[in-house]
């Protein structure tokens, strides 16, 4: 059986600025009231998908959630027509039409957790969407990620998409950017890291996001066998540097793991859990805090390059073009890319300065979902990327997106026109069905 796993890469919405609402994650803060271009970062990261594909690798996308969300502020108590939510909204709740209009759902590394048919119980592949309760402004995405999964994962003999664990403080899931597959290949049986950070354990800068309780239900929600399952805690050193998800601090593809020696608690004892279970086969790339200070590596994102699986079975590391800027970053990955105990053969550098901007590289932007050939031709083929598609969706990114904005643009009510607009028309560009609420 042949597997393949599938980048399903967000779409940078039409409302993409820089509002500063994730405490926590230093670049969102650093670059707040800083005016963004939407479309630039739009077409950033679809030359990061379409560098995927001429690559060989299955690349697919999902579509931007609704911005700003008139639903979300009517939920609030706002009423009368869109335009009047969303004057009122800026008048006298201006936070909560800056969490409105957030473009966050873009980074799809925390739409959800996946646990692919080789894996689980029912030999079905599982997605839970994260819950995300942690973020006013991220809370609100689980209900579109759920109808987004169910639209392409419709077919019930192949496909479970859950709904979200409870929204509680205790459950706080931010999905599979704290999650992590390793296998020998992806056909094989894989082990599943998933990393929390202890509410309880002091942090002096930052609280912690992920539960460990929110990282067991889902577990159990996807039906992965406790055999499969290894639960890592996060360094409270790390998080308080601005590690606020894992992918910040590590990334595995396959057999290899890519992570920095400051990122887990209890460090021997989890790699050796999940060499036990995996089987011994695990390459281990760390990186030591005298190689790269914690403050360097989040601020270039080292870790959240994506480390994929070649057609000739090599690797490539995709890492954020900082990392080429930074000489320490920079000697790093030359380093991996020369030592033969590892299969990394490829280093390719991406420009995502508008993501990067606002705390997400390219590992951010994409759910790793992990398909057999039977399954893939069960989704639905309108989001896989091609040479067509990709031109499409470039065309339609140029003619509708504003290339200036700054979060006080949000209270334009123009600006809900032309995103309504604009998403409609993807919607018959990636031939789904009146997915949003302002279609029904």
């Amino acid at each position: 059986m042949t597997c393949y796993e599938v980048n399903f890469d967000g779409i940078v919405g039409p409302t993409h600025n820089y509002a500063g609402l994730s405490y926590g994650n230093l670049a969102s803060q650093e670059n707040v009231q800083q005016e963004s271009n939407p479309k630039k970062a739009a077409l950033q990261s679809l030359e990061k998908m379409h560098l995927l594909m001429q690559l060989g690798v299955k690349q697919a996308v999902l579509p931007p959630h609704p911005r700003p969300n008139i639903l979300f502020l009517r939920s609030l108590g706002l009423t009368g027509t869109d335009e009047e939510v969303i004057k009122s909204a800026w008048n006298r709740h201006p936070e909560a039409l800056l969490a409105a209009g957030s473009a966050a759902a873009m980074w799809t590394a925390n739409a959800a957790t996946v646990a692919p048919s080789i894996d689980t119980k029912d030999g079905k592949t599982h997605f839970t969407p994260a819950n995300l309760s942690t973020k006013f402004h991220r809370s609100q995405e689980s209900t579109i990620t759920k109808i987004l999964l169910k639209a392409i994962f419709s077919n019930p003999n192949f496909f479970v998409v859950h709904s979200p664990i409870p929204n509680t403080e205790a459950l706080s899931d931010e999905g599979a950017a704290n999650h992590t597959r390793f296998c020998k290949r992806y056909e094989s049986k894989g082990v599943h890291l998933f990393v929390f950070g202890n509410k309880e354990q002091a942090t002096t800068r930052f609280p912690a996001r992920q539960t460990f309780q929110a990282s067991q239900a889902v577990a159990l929600q996807n039906q992965l066998y406790k055999k499969q399952t290894v639960f890592a805690e996060q360094n409270p050193e790390a998080i308080d540097a601005g590690v606020f998800h894992n992918d910040v601090i590590s990334v595995g593809n396959e057999r290899v793991f890519l992570y920095h020696e400051k990122a887990f608690l209890h460090e021997k004892k989890v790699l050796n859990e999940i060499q036990k279970k995996l089987g011994g086969e695990l390459c281990l790339l760390k990186i030591t805090q005298e190689q790269l200070p914690l403050e360097d590596a989040v601020a270039t994102y080292l870790f959240n390059s994506q480390i994929v699986t070649l057609p000739n079975e090599t690797m490539a590391i995709v890492a954020p073009i900082e990392c080429k800027e930074n000489l320490s970053t920079k000697q790093i990955l030359e380093n991996i890319l020369q030592d033969p105990k590892n299969p990394i053969q490829t280093l390719l550098y991406t420009d995502l300065r508008q993501s990067m901007k606002n705390g997400g590289g390219p590992a951010c932007l994409r759910l790793r979902v992990v398909l057999t050939e039977e399954e893939l031709k069960a989704a639905h083929q309108g989001v896989f990327l091609n040479e067509e598609l990709y031109r499409k969706l470039k065309q339609w990114i140029e003619a509708h997106y504003r290339d200036r904005m700054k979060p006080r643009d949000l209270a334009d009510p123009l600006l809900l026109k032309e995103s309504n607009v604009a998403l409609d028309e993807l919607t018959k560009i990636l031939q789904l069905n009146s997915i949003y609420p302002f279609q029904k």
